[in-house]
C-alpha cells in the first residue's frame, strides 16, 4: 500500500508542478491612459498621431497594429493623480496566468472575461493581461498615417524597486534590459523586458516626493518604436504637427533617438528608434531590441 501510495504521489507531483509554471508573456497589448478634453485626444491621438479610433461605450481605441492599441478614457472625477489607468501586457494562457497567480497570493481584482484579467502591482498600478489573439470587436485595421506601427514600452513611477522586482522579475519572470540615470553614477531608470519578447516595463525612479501633472505624465509614459527617426518626423509634419516637439530629437541616456510630444493631458508619448545609435551609457544591453514585427 505504502508503495502504491508513494508511486502516485510522485506521478502527481510533477503535474502540480506544471500547472504552476508561469505561462507565455510576450508583450505589451495596449496602454489606457485618462482624457480631460475627448476632443483635444481625438485630435492628438487620431489626427497629429495618425491612428485610427473607434469608440465604444465611453472609451475610445486608436489601433497600432494587429495586437496593439492605445484606450483613452473620459477623466473620472475626482481625478486621479496620474492620467494612466493601465498598462495591459499579452499571455498565451489568460486562464493559466490566473491559476499561477492565485497560486503565489496575488489578488485578482478583475476577473477573467473575455480573455482579460486585471491585478495590482505593488505600486498599486493597474496591470492587464489579455490572451493572445484577443482583440477588441470593432478594432480599425492600423492607419497609413500612423507615426508608428509599434509600442515598445511602458514607463512607471516607482518608489520600492524591491517590491516591484519581486512581483516582475521574481514571479513573472521579466528580465533586465538596461538601466542608467541621469548621470553616470546614479540609477533612474531600469528596463526589464518581458519574459517572452523583447518590448518592456520602465521602473521611473527618484521621482519627486510630490509629483505635479507634469511630473506624473513624464514618468507615467509609453513608447512607440521605429526604425528611423526621420520617417516619424515626416510623418508628424504630413499630420500637421505644430511646435518645436514635433521635430525636436534627442540621444536618450541609452544611446536611442528619442522624440517626445505630449497628449493633452500631459501624459508623455516617447518615440524611440528600436536599435541605440551611441553607446548607452551605465550599462550595456542585455537582451535583443524589438524590431518593426514581433508575433505575439
Amino acid at each position: 500500500m505504502r508503495r502504491a501510495s508513494l508511486l502516485l504521489l510522485l506521478l502527481v507531483l510533477p503535474c502540480l508542478a506544471r500547472s504552476q509554471q508561469r505561462p507565455a508573456i510576450t508583450g505589451i497589448a495596449f496602454l489606457r491612459v485618462y482624457s480631460s478634453d475627448p476632443a483635444a485626444s481625438a485630435n492628438f491621438y487620431g489626427n497629429t498621431l495618425g491612428f485610427h479610433p473607434v469608440e465604444s461605450n465611453g472609451l475610445t481605441r486608436y489601433s497600432v497594429n494587429a495586437s496593439q492599441w492605445i484606450e483613452v478614457k473620459p477623466l473620472p472625477s475626482p481625478a486621479p493623480a496620474s492620467r494612466m489607468e493601465a498598462v495591459a501586457f499579452t499571455t498565451r494562457n489568460a486562464a493559466a496566468l490566473v491559476r499561477y497567480l492565485k497560486a503565489h497570493s496575488v489578488e485578482i481584482i478583475q476577473p477573467i472575461e473575455h480573455g482579460t484579467f486585471g491585478v495590482h502591482d505593488p505600486e498599486g498600478n493597474l496591470i492587464l493581461f489579455i490572451q493572445s489573439g484577443i482583440r477588441p470587436t470593432g478594432l480599425p485595421s492600423p492607419s497609413p498615417t500612423a507615426t508608428s506601427h509599434r509600442i515598445i514600452h511602458a514607463g512607471l513611477l516607482v518608489r520600492d524597486r524591491a517590491a516591484e522586482d519581486h512581483f516582475y522579475r521574481d514571479l513573472l519572470g521579466f528580465r533586465p534590459y538596461w538601466h542608467g540615470g541621469k548621470t553616470d553614477d546614479r540609477t533612474d531608470y531600469v528596463s526589464l523586458q518581458v519574459p517572452d519578447g523583447s518590448d518592456w516595463l520602465e521602473y521611473m525612479l527618484n521621482v519627486s516626493p510630490a509629483p505635479t501633472l507634469h511630473d506624473y505624465g513624464v514618468v507615467d509614459h509609453f513608447s512607440l518604436g521605429t526604425t528611423h527617426m526621420s520617417d516619424v518626423v515626416q510623418a508628424l509634419a504630413r499630420n500637421k504637427c505644430a511646435g518645436p516637439n514635433c521635430t525636436k530629437t534627442q540621444i536618450g541616456r541609452d544611446g536611442k533617438v528619442q522624440l517626445n510630444l505630449f497628449d493633452p493631458d500631459l501624459t508623455r508619448v516617447e518615440y524611440m528608434e528600436f536599435q541605440p545609435t551611441n553607446k548607452p551609457c551605465c550599462s550595456d544591453f542585455t537582451a535583443k531590441h524589438p524590431t518593426e514585427t514581433e508575433s505575439r
